[in-house]
């Protein structure tokens, strides 16, 4: 990864910690579109409890991991919402990045055999034909410039 993709790549986590861990907390606490077509048949109270009605949503069921520490958009054993939510979001961005960061250097692009990396751009490849190529590596990642070295 070259020196100038840190700055954008370390914004860019930034701005989703921030979202993630701020604005989050202001997000719509009214169901979605599946939750109210679910709901869709049946009267409900201000806590959005069933109290009448036949609808889909009175078959529902706890998920597995209901119980789980990062259930519910929320950290189990944080008192307090704002921080719980907030909390959650960051350490879901965290994990997301890791992961995510962990595939792209396991999928990096490493150099083909037979060719070396200077590190500073350019790349010096011999072939079977005694063919040196050396250049600067262009934005597509090949050579910009060859010249055969056979008999001189």
């Amino acid at each position: 990864m070259s020196r100038r993709s840190w700055p954008f790549l370390l914004g860019g986590l930034l701005v989703a910690l921030v979202l993630a861990g701020v604005v989050s907390n202001y997000a719509s606490s009214h169901p979605d579109g599946l939750d109210s077509s679910l709901l869709k048949g049946c009267t409900v109270n201000a806590d959005d409890e069933i109290t009448g009605g036949s609808c889909p949503a009175q078959q529902a069921r706890d998920h597995e991991l209901a119980d789980s520490p990062l259930a519910d958009y929320g950290v189990r054993g944080v008192g307090n919402d704002f921080l719980s939510t907030g909390l959650s979001g960051v350490l879901g961005v965290l994990l997301t990045f890791t992961v995510g960061g962990g595939l792209f250097w396991l999928a990096r692009r490493r150099n083909p055999a037979g060719t070396t990396s200077t590190g500073a751009g350019t790349t010096i490849s011999t072939g079977p034909a005694h063919t040196a190529t050396t250049g600067t590596t262009g934005a597509a990642g090949g050579t910009t410039a060859s010249r055969p070295t056979g008999d001189r």
